[in-house]
């Protein structure tokens, strides 16, 4: 047998006939290796057999912990919440494919109605919150509006979605101003925003025309709500009262619901601010040509009744209804372009001209007041975007800016009665002289 070969002996320890003294060297440390292992079980013998001996009362045994073992930290809460900020291009599948949300719960919760309505579209700006553990969805919420938010939760027979309404707080606040230059201006210098004033627009659209009647001097006040939740103004909610003095001719108006889930504005004695017509078609739209019996044409320069208004608007901005009716021509018509008129109550008809398009309803169609119709434009002969408006009453031309408007109904009876008390805390605060008066009717401003 070579010099080099080696065998194990009975205890399975390496056995090498050699005389290398390295190898020796191994041989001696493998020995004092087990030599140590045994002394220490030996000496973990005695150390139980001391420990189960019995320990006099006044004797403290203290174990000391090694050193090397560290405190056990619970388990993290593996539950997260999620703020999914929709961006273009982003939907709700790809957004919990980006962050591993379970599509199958997706799934389960579209076949929601509730859910579907409110999730199928996102847009750009849109926030969506996940409550998830490991992916699978707890609850997802998504604020629809600062009044209601849809919130879908998991339950034991699988997903539930609901729209809840949120609680907000109404502050009442009151504001005005007095015009040196222009309405916009003065509203900038009262720090009142561009909403409200439109609002209030729309409020006196029936006796004041905002393009030609507004001057300086002309003041106006406004209340209206703030709303707010957890100490965060979230916006304005509607104006509840308001007025204008507009030539030294007071207007008072008063938000009423009468109920059934319809809110409108009145006078202090219950008269409806609503007209059956609109002065104008377009808001904030300027005059550029008046109704005028002689005015000289400006394409055919010669002497040509203008029996309507014309209001120059960018091409595109919106026409409204001036009233309820029903559509009687939609076409093109000569020198008027595309055009479209309406026949309303009264034997009244009002024709809109030179538009750009027609709005979605046909001939035949019955609209309200204030729906679109059409779109500005310059068709026919117009030398500029502007719309033709006119007024006719048994088919006799009127002047839309001076014709006397007649009334909607007014409150009667017991809504007459409830609609003054809620209304005259509202005078109060907007500090309007109108809850003294007999009857309302334009009075000379203080």
């Amino acid at each position: 047998m070579s010099g080099n070969s080696s065998r194990r002996g009975p205890a399975g320890v390496g056995m090498l006939r050699t005389a290398n003294p390295f190898r020796a060297g191994v041989i001696a440390m493998a020995s004092a290796a087990v030599a140590l292992i045994a002394g220490y079980q030996l000496s973990a013998q005695i150390s139980r057999s001391f420990q189960s001996a019995a320990v006099p009362a006044h004797v403290a045994l203290v174990r000391p912990a090694p050193a090397s073992v560290a405190a056990v930290e619970p388990p993290a809460d593996p539950i997260e919440e999620l703020v999914l900020d929709v961006e273009p291009g982003d939907t709700l599948d790809s957004l919990f494919r980006a962050t591993n949300l379970s599509l199958v719960d997706l799934a389960e919760i579209l076949q929601l109605d509730v859910a579907r309505k409110y999730l199928r579209v996102l847009r750009p700006g849109d926030v969506v919150h996940v409550r998830h553990d490991g992916g699978s969805v707890l609850e997802l919420g998504r604020d629809l509006d600062i009044r209601s938010k849809l919130e879908v939760q998991r339950g034991d027979g699988g997903f539930e979605a609901n729209v809840v309404e949120l609680p907000l707080e109404h502050r009442l606040v009151k504001i005005g101003g007095r015009i040196r230059s222009s309405l916009f201006e003065a509203a900038q210098e009262s720090r009142v925003s561009e909403k409200l004033i439109m609002n209030m627009a729309q409020i006196f659209e029936y006796d004041i025309d905002f393009v030609r009647d507004i001057g300086e001097g002309d003041e106006f006040a406004l209340v209206y709500e703030e709303l707010w939740r957890d100490g965060t103004k979230l916006g304005e909610g509607e104006v509840l009262a308001a007025e204008f003095v507009n030539r030294g001719a007071r207007y008072t108006a008063i938000r009423y619901d009468d109920g059934d889930g319809r809110a409108s504005y009145y006078t202090h004695d219950g008269q409806p601010m609503r007209k059956a017509f609109v002065r104008a078609p377009l808001s904030f739209a300027r005059i550029s040509s008046d109704f005028n019996p002689r005015r000289r044409h400006p394409i055919l320069n010669t002497i040509r009744a203008h029996q309507g208004v014309d209001y120059s608007a960018p091409k595109g901005t919106p026409v409204k209804a001036s009233g309820d009716g029903k559509i009687i021509f939609r076409g093109w018509k000569g020198g008027y372009g595309n055009t479209i008129i309406l026949q309303h109550g009264g034997n009244v008809t009002t024709l809109y001209g030179h538009l750009s398009r027609f709005g979605a309803r046909g001939y035949g169609s019955r609209v309200k007041q204030g729906d679109v119709i059409g779109f500005v434009g310059a068709t026919g002969l117009a030398t500029a975007p502007h719309l033709h408006y006119e007024y006719r009453k048994n088919g006799v031309h009127l002047n839309p800016r001076t014709v006397i408007l007649p009334n909607a109904e007014p409150l009667r009876g017991q809504e007459l009665t409830a609609f003054r008390n809620a209304a005259e805390p509202l005078l109060q605060r907007l500090g309007s002289r109108t809850s003294m008066l007999a009857a309302n009717r334009p009075v000379p401003a203080p």
